[in-house]
């Protein structure tokens, strides 16, 4: 039986290296058969990702969409409906930041954020999570941030779409533990993805990587039914970076 695994943000940093942690742990356990559903704006990250996933003999459909489009997000779901006939689990991982002093955001930055990391994960889970209370199983995941317990000057918007999340991620548990599925918060701290630009060496070498995300996430969704693990805390172990 194949799990049915919706991820955004696949094509590139944590993303990805969830698509390739998942093929990795399908490819040494015979017994687990994810298709991976594999969303981002970007076809060119897609059709490299996906190549990757299907040379580890990994089902794969790939979807062009925003998120933060209210016919994406429908398209996204139906597309995987119409292939798969079902859905397993949800990985909420497309975000966005842009990163200022609070006086220079404008409306267009804030927009931005929020569109993405709010509205487009609120409602993408609106449609996804009828799917798994009809069937009493499922899991969902958000990544999330550290910035969604804790408030940074440069972060402003940011730290308002991720406290947002992590009070829809409340909310959702709920209603999650009346059918039997499982809500996880992934609340990473700095990790060189393109988010963070042109870091140079000596950040880079603080940071933590994308895969050491990955594997913790991969951990989580195939604990025992009967298990949910419920928030992952991951920092730099030198603390967290405020740049």
């Amino acid at each position: 039986m194949t799990d049915v695994i919706i991820l955004t943000g696949a094509g590139k940093g944590i993303g990805k290296a969830i698509a390739i942690e998942f093929a990795s742990r399908a490819k040494n356990d015979p017994g687990f058969n994810p298709s991976l559903v594999l969303c981002s704006r970007s076809p060119e990250d897609l059709d490299a990702l996906a190549a990757q996933c299907r040379s580890a003999k990994i089902q794969t459909l790939s979807v062009v969409a925003d998120i933060a489009r209210r016919e994406d997000r429908e398209r996204l779901v139906e597309q995987t409906l119409l292939e798969f006939g079902t859905i397993d689990c949800l990985i909420n991982n497309a975000g966005v930041g842009r990163f200022k002093n609070l006086t220079e955001f404008s409306e267009e930055d804030f927009d931005y954020t929020m569109s993405v990391n709010t509205k487009g994960t609120f409602f993408l889970t609106q449609k996804v999570f009828p799917v798994l209370e009809k069937k009493r199983s499922g899991h969902i995941f958000f990544i999330t941030s550290i910035a969604a317990e804790t408030a940074f000057k440069s972060s402003a918007v940011y730290s308002m779409s991720k406290f947002a999340q992590k009070g829809l991620i409340e909310s959702l548990r709920l209603y999650g533990r009346e059918c039997n599925v499982k809500i996880t918060n992934v609340m990473p701290g700095a990790v060189c993805t393109p988010m963070w630009g042109e870091a140079g060496e000596t950040l880079r070498n603080v940071m933590m990587m994308p895969e050491d995300i990955a594997g913790p996430v991969v951990d989580a969704y195939l604990q025992p039914a009967r298990t949910s693990v419920e928030e992952i805390v991951l920092r730099p172990v030198g603390g967290d970076i405020n740049e």
